[in-house]
């Protein structure tokens, strides 16, 4: 039986998410300085747009809302994805950085399209713990 959540941040995916965000945050500390306002902002904002998501859609009735919400989060996980690779290529983080946010970007994303699944076929509702 899966478990009743209060809150969105009782979501396992919005909890992977999270972590997510806080590793950008981590990572992106030592980017260079002229990318403040350019790929260090971007990546972030995506990031965050992930989590504040999967948060805003847990309190839409709807089913076609919510998912319209975990939609974009999607979205913006693919944004990061884009960001994480252009990190790496630009030689802005290291081997292990990319590996871990490479494993953390493929769970939310499974867990994310997980959810959904369980949306479109009726099974998850704001009482269930996914």
């Amino acid at each position: 039986m899966i478990a009743s959540t209060y809150s969105f941040e009782d979501l396992y995916v919005w909890q992977k998410a999270h972590t997510f965000v806080l590793s950008v945050y981590k990572v992106t500390r030592h980017f260079p300085a002229d990318e403040k306002f350019g790929l260090t902002s971007q990546f972030r904002r995506a990031a965050i747009s992930i989590e504040a998501n999967i948060a805003e859609g847990y309190k839409k009735i709807g089913k076609y809302d919510k998912l319209r919400f975990y939609n974009i989060a999607q979205g913006s996980l693919e944004e990061c994805r884009n960001y994480h690779i252009l990190s790496r290529d630009l030689g802005f983080i290291n081997s292990d950085e990319f590996e871990l946010l490479r494993s953390m970007l493929e769970e939310t994303s499974k867990l994310l399209n997980g959810y959904c699944k369980a949306i479109v076929n009726n099974v998850a509702t704001n009482s269930d713990k996914l």
